[in-house]
């Protein structure tokens, strides 16, 4: 039986520069890369070195703790460039693409009448299995473990996040092959959220659990809905996919092309033209921004404002995101800054402050923390955009001084950093709470398992 889930805890950031819905189609970038850094807990090994020829498919490298997981070319093109840091890490694979695209061929699949097993070693083939993460800890699966269910996060409410009803539209058949596979990886239940109003193309799936989801953000976070529909416990595993990646997923058990083109919202008030294009990811983020973008004295992210990566110009689209976001940048401060009434921020404070007078309008935000790190001060704001079962300061100092014990006892299986996005933004001491959740979750990883 499905379970609507309404939150009343959490905070609405409303921006300009949300995108319009026309989209359009931008050429080729002449170079892509895929960083080993989009996907957390990897340590790579490459298959692909510099000079090699590579298909879009192809793997370039593989994680070192299961060769099976196998990070393909999102391009075909030639791999001129290993980017390497200290110790000769692997920092970025750079891929000059070809003009005209060919696609490894892994064959059209009938996910229908395959079992788990032959579902999950298609995926490794494919390099598709980096698409399902797993919670606790917020990594690549474990395709060794098996998850008593598998949640699917339909709706979007991050700031100005993409608007999944319109990026998925006419997409229903390779969402309903790819969820058809992916129950295959699982004894339980497959959950999708989707809004309110249910007009999503994932609404029609069949084979799942829908849930309606309102309320401010973090709803549409996964990790939210988890902990409303099915919390995980001591010893249990979920596994998660975003609505893109299931896309990407039902083409290619559709045609036997892994194709990792993305419809990708251009956002935020530093966009002349807000709106969505088509790229693939790890494009060049020039070219996606192309002769779109106000770059004086600008922040450009991969990704939302609150969990996105800074990136220049020169940089790449996020293996994952579907989504750039571009605001001022906060280098300017001003004086006696905290001692005036405050009406063009948003604060959850009514000290001074006055956003909560006009809740729909709509802010034109830079990045200035307007304040320095300093210790916890106890305010009681966390637990008010904070709606998981859980005490988020608490959580948070037991992570700063590694009690293993009290991490798992208030709650570190149930969190992810993008949980903690919103406590970070309203946090009167500047603390970075989704390096510590992240810093924390791999100790407990390392030492719990």
């Amino acid at each position: 039986m499905s379970k609507d889930i309404r939150i009343k805890k959490g905070l609405d950031i409303k921006l300009v520069g949300e995108a319009e819905k026309t989209t359009t189609n931008i050429s080729l970038s002449s170079v892509y890369a895929v960083k080993p850094e989009d996907f957390h807990g990897i340590t790579p090994k490459l298959t692909a070195k510099e000079g090699a020829t590579v298909k879009a498919g192809e793997s370039l490298f593989y994680s070192k703790s299961d060769e099976r997981i196998l990070f393909p070319s999102p391009v075909s093109g030639k791999v001129v460039e290993v980017i390497r840091g200290a110790r000769r890490k692997v920092l970025a694979v750079k891929i000059a693409a070809d003009t005209t695209q060919i696609y490894a061929d892994f064959g059209k699949k009938d996910a229908a009448k395959m079992s788990g097993e032959e579902v999950k070693n298609h995926l490794f083939t494919s390099g598709c299995w980096p698409f399902i993460k797993q919670r606790p800890y917020d990594v690549v699966a474990n395709p060794n473990q098996t998850p008593k269910a598998i949640f699917v996060s339909g709706y979007a409410s991050a700031p100005l996040a993409a608007d999944l009803e319109y990026t998925l539209a006419g997409k229903d058949a390779e969402l309903q092959a790819a969820i058809t596979a992916i129950s295959k990886l699982t004894e339980g239940k497959v959950h999708i959220s989707v809004g309110k109003n249910g007009n999503s193309p994932l609404a029609n799936i069949s084979g799942v659990e829908i849930h309606k989801v309102s309320g401010p953000h973090p709803s549409g976070n996964v990790g939210t809905q988890i902990a409303n529909i099915d919390p995980i416990n001591k010893g249990e595993v979920v596994w998660v996919l975003t609505p893109q990646d299931l896309v990407v997923i039902g083409e290619l058990f559709l045609t036997g092309k892994f194709n990792l083109e993305r419809t990708i919202a251009l956002t935020g008030s530093k966009i002349n033209k807000p709106q969505y294009v088509t790229a693939i990811a790890g494009a060049t983020i020039a070219d996606v921004t192309s002769e779109n973008l106000n770059d004086d004295n600008t922040r450009i992210i991969s990704g939302n404002v609150l969990t996105g990566k800074q990136v220049k110009e020169d940089g790449f689209l996020g293996y994952y995101d579907n989504q750039i976001t571009a605001i001022p940048e906060g280098d300017d401060y001003e004086f006696f800054g905290w001692n005036k009434p405050v009406f063009n921020k948003i604060s959850t404070s009514r000290a001074m402050t006055f956003s909560w007078l006009n809740p729909k309008k709509k802010y034109d935000l830079n990045t200035n923390t307007n304040g320095e790190h300093r210790a916890f001060v106890v305010t009681g704001s966390y637990e008010d955009v904070f709606p998981l079962d859980i005490y988020p300061m608490q959580l948070l100092k037991a992570f700063m001084y590694k009690d293993l014990d009290e991490m798992e006892a208030l709650g570190g299986y149930e969190v992810a950093p993008e949980d903690f996005a919103l406590t970070e933004f309203i946090c009167v001491s500047k603390q970075p709470h989704q390096k510590i959740i992240r810093e924390g979750l791999d100790l407990m990883r390392e030492e719990l398992g």
